[in-house]
């Protein structure tokens, strides 16, 4: 064939094959911009012929692209009938999608990118702390980035801001190591920290208050009350013997010893939002949850809210009793070793945590009995979606096997933790395609 009459085929079927529309079926990260807010959101783009669907907040998008323009009509199912709530159009490529919308009379910006999951084999990283946070926040500088499957190791301050050495490193009330950003993980997510090491590093400890927090006793003997004077509510640790004594005991206490059992009071990702709450708060982020089974072995499920989901660890205890009945407990800095996994496309509403014996879900609120509806029906919802059981089922187990810890009663938020034995789940009959745990 002569080559002008090749080049005249090539100039004829060319324009056709670089108009052909892109392929948008996959997984993408969602962007959406309203009035200077921006909310990111997973979402999985399904392809039927030339047709494209794809649910975002209990919305169904449905569209067609047209060269490199693309367009979505929303729609949500109403009381009778499916309603229209807007359109959303753009530009689309196979990597990036984007442009303009409105939806129930709002404008707003969208953007979309294919959604790079993170492939590296897993590491193990040292992290030496030089910075340290009073804060759960979504603007502060991520420390290090990490990928599911990493395990890192680090250091945390006590309560006061004093390290493994005894040096003033911040100011107190809780200061946090991290944030440590976690690729791929965005909201909608669930990250779960698996505690592989929490040890002590030093052999002192202190409980800065010497008397019981008000808020846990009746408020006349609260108000009658007389604290000892020139009491020294320090403490030494002997991580050998595994027990820990006052240091300056009085003669009532002389010989009282107590057993070590390392902790981490705080753990806790950036709440949604702009939001930022101080370190000694708590909520559906975690934070200063202070719950005695944060322990070495244990594993802790966060939902996430911000890109990245930004993990803070701090506030270690020697040993704390339920309720942290003083406002603290054994503070002490610690040597923390965590390893992060990540849930996609499963969120959780509250903090839910697991050892070798329990299942444990977290009901955090403004009172003792609104914290326990809280972990009571996390506990049920889990129960429900895990293992497909009705509300019969539920009743029967909980009534029989539940099991709460009053986690502690002395922060801004009550936290209580409904729990169940794995002994008891794992009799359970499996259901038609549900893998019980």
């Amino acid at each position: 064939m002569p080559w002008t009459r090749l080049l005249s085929v090539l100039l004829i079927f060319t324009p056709a094959l670089l108009a052909q529309p892109a392929n948008l079926a996959g997984d993408w990260i969602f962007t959406l911009t309203q009035y200077g807010e921006s909310e990111l959101h997973r979402i999985k783009i399904d392809r039927t012929g030339n047709d494209y669907r794809f649910e975002l907040m209990g919305f169904t998008l449905t569209g067609a692209v047209n060269g490199d323009m693309v367009e979505f009509k929303c729609s949500y199912k109403g009381n009778v009938e499916t309603k229209s709530c807007g359109t959303l159009t753009g530009t689309a490529s196979a990597t990036e999608l984007g442009g303009k919308g409105r939806v129930f009379d709002d404008d707003l910006t969208w953007k979309a990118v294919r959604e790079n999951v993170p492939t590296a084999a897993p590491q193990r990283r040292e992290f030496v702390p030089t910075h340290f946070y009073r804060q759960f926040s979504g603007n502060i500088e991520p420390v290090e980035h990490i990928n599911p499957g990493d395990t890192v190791h680090t250091q945390t301050v006590d309560a006061g801001g004093v390290d493994e050495k005894g040096v003033h490193r911040s100011q107190g009330g809780n200061p946090l190591t991290g944030p440590f950003y976690i690729e791929g993980a965005f909201p909608g997510d669930t990250i779960a920290i698996h505690l592989d090491r929490v040890r002590l590093n030093r052999d002192s400890a202190g409980i800065f208050n010497d008397t019981i927090v008000y808020g846990a006793l009746d408020p006349y003997y609260a108000h009658d009350m007389k604290p000892a004077k020139n009491f020294d509510s320090s403490w030494k640790l002997d991580s050998n013997a595994g027990y820990a004594q006052l240091t300056k005991a009085d003669d009532r206490l002389k010989n009282l010893r107590v057993g070590l059992r390392p902790m981490i009071g705080c753990i806790g990702v950036a709440p949604p939002g702009q939001q930022a709450f101080r370190s000694g708060n708590l909520g559906p982020y975690g934070g200063n949850m202070d719950y005695n089974q944060v322990r070495e072995g244990a594993t802790v499920y966060l939902p996430v809210f911000q890109e990245g989901a930004l993990l803070f660890v701090g506030d270690g205890h020697a040993l704390q009793g339920d309720g942290e009945l003083t406002g603290n407990a054994l503070e002490t800095s610690m040597d923390v070793q965590f390893t992060v996994n990540l849930i996609r496309g499963k969120s959780i509403h509250q903090p839910r945590f697991e050892n070798d014996e329990y299942v444990m879900v977290s009901g955090i609120a403004g009172s003792l009995t609104d914290a326990l509806q809280s972990a009571t029906t996390g506990l049920s919802r889990w129960l429900e979606q895990e293992y497909q059981l009705n509300v019969s089922d539920i009743a029967m187990l909980l009534a029989t096997s539940m099991r709460y810890d009053v986690a502690e009663v002395v922060d801004p938020q009550v936290h209580v933790v409904a729990k169940i034995p794995k002994s008891v789940l794992q009799q359970i009959a499996p259901s038609a395609g549900v893998a019980n745990r």
